[in-house]
């Protein structure tokens, strides 16, 4: 394994398609020119009024336990990152993603959940989102491998170039430890993927509430995928 702190390596072995995703020569840094500096901007102009909320985006009641998932983002000494473009993806309830590549006829798709949404973080860094927990997935990765429920993140800074990619988790899954996604993360930085349940943030008459802040840099860093799956 190289030297990633707390992210994955380009290559692990038991998660398989990075045999052949992996970088196979050294890395090389590009000069940042002015249109990878400047543009295009991605901010508020991007995010509907429902985008946020994956249970009102098609006018009908999606299948599903209705969450919602929250938190900050923060740099590394814990200053918030306001006016933040993130963006979520994820299978829903059946563990169906709302997707051409997802042809499985053994999970439904469902007509009033897209599993796609984005938000901008607010003044304070915070962000939140209202959805489906999503189901455990089937994923040939390996003999009876399935993924966990997860939800894939993406935090946009000034623009298109600066850019992380990364998962939460759900906090007691059975499924984590032989997930070698997850695995794949030193074991140290694990924890920081984890969702917690959070009590106080749920809705009584809505859904119940999950906290995940994710750090952008420093040693308390949350670990990105260097490889999107």
């Amino acid at each position: 394994m190289d030297d990633a702190g707390p992210h994955p390596p380009y290559h692990w072995p038991d998660y398989g398609s990075t045999r052949w995703r992996a970088p196979r020569r050294p890395l090389m840094a590009l000069p940042e020119n002015l249109t990878e500096v400047d543009g295009p901007v991605l901010g508020a102009e991007r995010v509907g009024e429902y985008d946020h909320d994956l249970t009102l985006q098609y006018g009908g009641e999606p299948l599903g336990q209705r969450i919602i998932v929250h938190g900050r983002v923060v740099d590394g000494d814990g200053r918030p990152i306001p006016d933040t473009l993130i963006e979520m993806w994820q299978a829903n309830a059946s563990g169906r993603y709302h997707h051409s590549g997802d042809e499985r006829d053994s999970a439904p798709l469902d007509p009033y959940f897209s599993g796609a949404g984005r938000t901008m973080t607010n003044a304070n860094g915070r962000y939140r989102f209202v959805t489906i927990k999503p189901g455990a997935y089937p994923w040939k990765n390996h003999r009876n491998a399935w993924r966990p429920a997860h939800i894939h993140f993406s935090v946009f800074g000034r623009a298109f170039t600066q850019r992380l990619v990364t998962q939460m988790y759900f906090p007691d899954d059975p499924l984590l430890p032989f997930d070698p996604i997850l695995a794949s993360v030193p074991e140290a930085a694990r924890p920081r993927l984890v969702a917690s349940f959070d009590l106080d943030a749920s809705d009584s008459d809505l859904a119940l509430a999950f906290r995940w802040d994710i750090v952008l840099r420093g040693s308390g860093a949350t670990p990105t995928e260097r490889l999107a799956p």
